[in-house]
């Protein structure tokens, strides 16, 4: 099943190949950090092929995988809005090709066409939403007591 988080799905072909004119091949190794918790976040991705875990810091413990992201999907969005720092941290967990975008450009040009920008706006946004959601339900499994009721 395809996400309506990915690029795919969530902005019509015209801004998509907008968007496109500005990425550029990237490829890690498993094991890889794309970026850590709190660090600049001046560029995001799109997975081509491969896995990647977003991850959340924990005092105390290893970091806790909160979503595993593949194919189509946008690896980072802090990198739109200020202050510009990652609010989680990613690994890639195999070998990984992706699209790789500066954020200044894309920002700039989100900025110099409100149309496009607000596509792009909806899109981070939806991303957004669902990782917040995601994140959620993998800390309420790893950390809520056994039976302590529904998500909602």
């Amino acid at each position: 099943m395809i996400s309506a988080t990915t690029m795919s799905t969530a902005m019509e072909p015209m801004h998509r190949d907008r968007l496109m004119c500005l990425a550029r091949q990237v490829s890690f190794d498993a094991g890889a950090r794309l970026f850590e918790e709190g660090g600049h976040a001046d560029r995001f991705w799109i997975v081509r092929t491969g896995t990647v875990a977003l991850d959340l810091h924990v005092p105390g413990r290893r970091p806790a995988v909160v979503e595993s992201l593949g194919q189509g999907e946008m690896v980072g969005w802090s990198w739109h809005f200020p202050p510009y720092l990652w609010h989680l941290g990613a690994e890639a967990m195999t070998p990984v090709r992706a699209w790789e975008f500066e954020a200044e450009p894309v920002r700039a040009m989100c900025a110099a066409d409100p149309v496009f920008g607000r596509a792009v706006a909806e899109w981070v946004e939806r991303v957004v939403a669902q990782r917040l959601h995601a994140t959620r339900v993998r800390l309420l499994d790893l950390y809520a007591p056994y039976g302590s009721g529904d998500l909602w």
